[in-house]
């Protein structure tokens, strides 16, 4: 009896060590492990996050969060992982299509740079047609353009289709943008032409975060001059005239003159 005593005693031991083994590597209760829905709620505001730490934040909003066992896989965004962008055959096969011209500002344009994934950018989105991209010299955090990705110089010289997917987007992607940021309003700008601004000569949209009070633009504190309709008949005209002379313009019926003074 003695012998089969000592037996049990070194049995009950060795459970009771691996009782204790498994309860150090089981986390505590109420915790599980990190997703990347949790690694991308900021705890600084965004004035105070690194590109990297935004674009973590906004792709949390972007993609939706991993299955179960496949978080881990998600939950570091490095900084080199977010500026690869994938190559798009795109940006080359417009410029061959439009002449060597458009080809030589392909090669040139650092947006198709980016494209072709020869120069670094924090990629937000990415699809068959357009890009989104974070600008790299923002007027706000979260500041991002959307960029075709064939190579067309302006706004009118980019096809319609082009416009109106890069534009269907923009619901999405703001959204996103505003929720990481943590703001509800936000700027569309295109800046079509150098006198508007524009550097890049590759048609983009910027997407621009807003804050109550932010003072980003100094012409929004100016008075604006009610329209004279007097002044103005002759524009309407000389516009109605443009419009209605193009190819697109024939197709559509021309509306009324002035509305008419109540």
């Amino acid at each position: 009896m003695g012998l089969v005593a000592q037996k049990n005693a070194i049995a009950k031991k060795e459970k009771l060590s691996e009782r204790k083994k498994i309860q150090k590597e089981k986390p505590a209760e109420g915790t599980r492990a990190l997703s990347i829905d949790h690694a991308c709620i900021p705890t600084l505001s965004p004035t105070q996050m690194s590109p990297a730490r935004r674009l973590a934040v906004l792709r949390s909003h972007l993609q939706p969060a991993a299955p179960a066992g496949e978080g881990d896989r998600d939950v570091v965004v490095c900084a080199d992982q977010a500026a690869r962008v994938s190559t798009s055959p795109c940006a080359a096969s417009a410029g061959r299509d439009a002449g060597g011209g458009r080809e030589a500002e392909g090669k040139s344009c650092v947006f198709c740079r980016i494209i072709r994934g020869e120069a670094p950018a924090f990629k937000v989105y990415e699809d068959d047609v357009c890009l989104c991209i974070l600008d790299s010299h923002p007027l706000a955090p979260g500041h991002s353009l959307i960029i075709p990705k064939c190579h067309f110089p302006s706004l009118e010289a980019t096809p319609p289709h082009v416009v109106a997917a890069m534009c269907s987007k923009v619901p999405f992607l703001s959204n996103a943008i505003m929720k990481a940021t943590q703001c509800d309003s936000f700027n569309m700008v295109v800046n079509n032409g150098a006198a508007a601004g524009q550097v890049i000569f590759h048609t983009h949209f910027h997407i621009i975060p807003r804050r109550s009070g932010d003072k980003l633009w100094p012409t929004e504190s100016l008075r604006r001059r009610s329209i004279e309709p007097n002044e103005t008949s002759g524009l309407v005209s000389c516009i109605k005239e443009q419009l209605y002379s193009s190819p697109e313009g024939c197709k559509a019926e021309p509306p009324s003159s002035l509305p008419k003074e109540r």
